[in-house]
């Protein structure tokens, strides 16, 4: 039995890791302690950006690399066997691992998540990896055939990452899939989550187990095969882009357009193979068209349809007019938006969303006012729908493009932007609006500000630049339906909506295009300014749950339907309308404007940061008398700070909305909370002197103790929780920090000397 005082480092040093080594598990490659499975969620407050705590496993347990079997969760020696079950569960489910261990360092309590079973364990009766790869096996009823491929190593070099957690669940349940016979599959993942990477490595597997000879990738856009190309380079001479239709059956691998197979009703260029030549087709984006019953896509799928199917997309499309679970089947695994958000894979939002009195009140003309051409317009009431789509008001559209500029200026006058317009032709007009209120780095490169829609073969050009997280420009882009979807835009920071969106699929679509998280250039997370109140849809269950039919008119204006040659459908307007009434002379102001952010539960919050703070920390503390409490038994008053972040509440952020920036973390919790009035951290120190509490000490050791209140009144609490304060200056004037703690009898009596001076501190 392990002593009882030990901690829970000490019980897995001394008794867990020599368990699980005893039992055949290799530390080097089978064992992973301390393995961290979630980076942790971004939290934004105002400007104050915090990343909270990561998952944490104590042990991941794998029969080969990417092929975990259980996790392990220890606990001091004090603490019952079990008391560590329900997070190992918990860990095991979010994981998709059939066991689940806890120890105190007494014995394992395993849970059985094939059976659902517990069982007490000895140390010594630890099981070795192959009876846990045996059990598991037979657990899923695996065939020899079946588990060769499903113990198929996944791809490895210096360059290639290793699969998060979510992408090997859901490489793994592919390949199982696939090995159990399995023709159609979909796999939903959110926008920047890579899907693939995840594609490669399930070809991979597949392709060097010899289960599948040939492949083939199909996208609809340029810029996906070239995304494509550098995922699957391992591939090399065995990969080939089809080009200009040409059809070569020399290679194994193949990414093409689905334009460049399909051709027209008189050309096909796929029916040159042979319809068994095929026997993986992995479709990206397939909520753009694949399942349609007559789409071109669909002509492909159905010739080669004795080919392994799979969809990958970040919203899958239901409704009338077409169906990936119809095609597909339901999800073999999903990897939403809220989840990435909430592991810190992906970046955090907030909203501003922004009324205009004319979106909000109407516009209704004069009679018999015409517009700039001389035309009579219609007389009727016209509202935020109607706006570029049936009547342009150019002081709108300078507002709207003034309110954007403002906003960059305010921040960072080169995030990567993009404004979705209603057409192509307002996107033309919101890129002069933009020129003429960003003159002056317009003046210094033309490109700042730049229109890419699907007519605009200069602007598409400069796509690759605007994605491309090295180049400065473009920073602006305007654009209609083209940048909806699948474009790779890491940096992008602000995401500007200006178009009335009722389809939850082009909704997502977009809000995806700012979910990438990149730190190394300073993109914790990003801004979505909404115009046309489009972010109502943040509200839909849907926007995070399964897809159902919204779309009446079955037209999410994915740009699914139209023909297109190269770069895949460029079409941004479904058909050709005639000249609209344009009016100019009306005066157009923003009513009101409200800034939202993206709680831990994944909602949006429209309180202010104070309110929000207010009730969470209530949540946590009912009344005054609790808080205190806590806070005085509390050994390190950090603790209580990080399990406030843990809830969302940035004590930073909440400083600097309170207009008080010189108050204690504990007044600061008590006036906002609980109405309490508030002292300064220098009137703290003052009263602590004011009581000569430091009489009893004398000399240096009063000098280090009048220090340490000084860097208490500059820096707060932590000062004087951290003995490592002392190898600072003036610190270091005094003497060494083995020489100080001598002055107080010893580190044992400098740590009572803090204590008592912290208590002194809070004193009422």
């Amino acid at each position: 039995m392990p002593h009882p005082h030990l901690s829970e480092e000490d019980v897995k040093l001394r008794h867990i890791t020599p368990a699980i080594e005893k039992a055949g598990w290799d530390k080097f490659s089978q064992i992973r302690m301390e393995y961290y499975f979630t980076d942790g969620r971004v939290v934004v407050r105002g400007d104050t950006v915090k990343r909270l705590q990561g998952k944490q496993a104590d042990y991941l347990l794998s029969y080969k690399a990417n092929l975990p079997l259980a996790v392990v969760e220890a606990k001091k020696a004090a603490e019952t066997l079990g008391s560590g079950m329900q997070q190992a569960i918990d860990y095991a489910q979010i994981m998709d691992l059939p066991f689940a261990y806890a120890s105190n360092g007494s014995a394992f309590l395993e849970h059985d998540m094939l059976t659902g079973k517990e069982r007490e364990l000895t140390l010594d009766e630890f099981p070795t990896p192959e009876e846990l790869w045996q059990r598991f096996a037979r657990g899923r009823e695996y065939s020899h055939e079946e588990e060769k491929l499903i113990t198929q190593p996944y791809f490895f070099a210096e360059d290639v990452h290793p699969p998060r957690y979510y992408q090997r669940i859901a490489i793994n349940r592919t390949v199982e899939a696939i090995a159990r016979g399995r023709q159609r599959i979909l796999l939903v993942m959110a926008t920047g989550t890579g899907k693939t990477y995840t594609a490669f490595q399930i070809i991979h597997r597949l392709w060097k187990a010899g289960k599948k000879k040939k492949i083939l990738f199909l996208v609809d856009r340029n810029f996906l095969v070239d995304q494509a190309r550098k995922d699957f380079k391992p591939f090399d001479s065995k990969m080939t882009k089809i080009v200009h239709k040409h059809m070569d059956s020399a290679y194994e691998v193949y990414l093409a357009l689905y334009q460049q197979l399909s051709g027209d009703d008189q050309e096909e260029p796929f029916r040159e193979f042979q319809p068994s030549f095929f026997d993986l087709i992995i479709v990206d984006e397939c909520h753009r068209g694949s399942a349609k019953e007559n789409s071109r896509w669909r002509k492909i799928l159905d010739y080669f349809s004795g080919a392994t199917q799979i969809g990958l997309t970040a919203t899958p499309k239901e409704d009338h007019d077409a169906s990936n679970s119809h095609y597909f089947g339901e999800p073999l695994y999903t990897y939403s938006l809220k989840q990435g958000i909430d592991d810190g894979f992906l970046a955090p939002y907030k909203v501003i969303r922004v009324g205009l009195d004319k979106d909000l009140e109407g516009w209704r003309p004069e009679e018999g006012q015409t517009d700039i051409y001389g035309n009579e317009i219609e007389d009727r009431e016209y509202n935020v729908s109607d706006y570029d789509r049936n009547i342009i008001i150019d002081e709108r559209t300078e507002v709207v493009a003034r309110r954007i500029s403002d906003h960059l200026k305010a921040n960072d006058r080169f995030a990567k932007t993009i404004v979705f317009c209603a057409s192509i032709d307002h996107a033309e007009r919101m890129r002069q609006a933009l020129v003429n209120e960003n003159a002056d780095l317009v003046r210094k490169n033309a490109k700042y500000v730049m229109r890419i829609t699907g007519d605009n073969p200069i602007g598409k050009a400069q796509l690759e630049y605007f994605t491309d997280p090295a180049q400065p420009y473009p920073v602006i882009v305007t654009t209609s339906k083209l940048m909806t979807t699948g474009v790779d835009c890491k940096t992008c920071k602000l995401i500007v909506l200006d178009n009335v969106i009722n389809s939850m699929t082009e909704f997502k679509q977009i809000i995806g295009r700012g979910t990438r998280l990149e730190t190394e250039y300073g993109k914790w997370y990003f801004t979505i300014m909404d115009f046309r109140d489009a972010c109502r849809l943040f509200a839909d269950p849907d926007f995070d749950g399964d897809p159902l039919p919204l779309e009446p008119d079955g037209n999410d204006g994915d740009g699914s339907s139209g023909t297109g040659t190269g770069g895949g459908n460029t079409r941004d307007d479904d058909e050709d309308r005639p000249p609209m009434p344009r009016v100019r002379g009306v005066e157009v102001r923003i009513l009101n404007e409200r800034v939202q952010y993206c709680d831990i539960d994944g909602k949006l919050i429209t309180e202010s940061i104070t309110d929000y703070s207010k009730r969470n920390i209530r949540n946590r503390y009912a009344t005054l008398d609790e808080f205190l409490h806590a806070w005085k038994t509390e050994a390190r008053k950090q603790a209580i700070v990080d399990e406030l972040e843990e809830q969302g509440v940035l004590l930073s952020a909440l400083r600097e909305a309170s207009g008080k920036p010189d108050i204690d973390d504990f007044d600061l919790i008590c006036h906002v909370a609980f109405d309490q009035k508030p002292l300064t951290r220098a009137e703290r120190a003052g009263n602590v002197k004011k009581r000569d509490y430091l009489h009893k000490y004398s000399g240096q050791a009063r000098a280090v103790l009048d220090a340490l209140l000084d860097k208490y009144m500059d820096a707060g609490v932590g000062q004087l929780e951290d003995i490592g304060v002392l190898a600072l200056s003036p610190f270091t004037e005094m003497g060494s920090p083995m020489k100080l703690a001598k002055l107080f009898g010893g580190k044992p009596g400098l740590l009572q000397a803090l204590k008592e001076l912290e208590d002194a501190l809070y004193a009422a």
